[in-house]
């Protein structure tokens, strides 16, 4: 999956030693914003030191970051974990979301095929019946 949006914010690094492995492992954590009528925020991990030296984010950029979701669960409650695996810079433009494209596209092609307004047709007033009092044999609520 990926998103296309501004880096709003960025959490500190994170770093340990695996227990399993006993390799050093270090993550930090970025929140993005996705333009639009509703703005959306993401916060995903990137995971591994090469990682966050050859991503290099830093806030205010305009990125699209591709990640992978997945989800653990610990003691009875389950997490989702978000990580990027590779972030592009240099886009001219965020791209919106599927829905937002066919919508703006089908709002074009509709201002396109519109017919050039008319006049409005001359409507008849029409006779209303006076109104009459219910008789006391109409049993009807209305």
């Amino acid at each position: 999956m990926e998103l296309t949006g501004k880096i709003i914010a960025e959490f500190n690094e994170r770093g340990g030693v695996s227990n399993r492995t006993g390799n050093e492992w270090k993550v930090k954590s970025y929140v993005i914003e996705v333009p639009g009528d509703y703005p959306r925020k993401m916060v995903f991990d990137v995971f591994g030191v090469d990682r966050l030296q050859a991503f290099n984010i830093q806030i205010g950029e305009q990125l699209t970051v591709h990640f992978d979701i997945d989800a653990h669960e610990y003691n009875g409650r389950w997490f989702n974990d978000i990580r990027a695996f590779r972030v592009d810079r240099g886009q001219a433009a965020p791209t919106a979301a599927p829905e937002a494209q066919a919508m703006q596209a089908a709002s074009a092609a509709a201002a396109v095929s519109q017919p050039a307004p008319q006049a409005a047709p001359q409507v008849e007033p029409i006779d209303a019946a006076p109104f009459e009092a219910p008789s006391a044999t109409d049993d009807l609520p209305f």
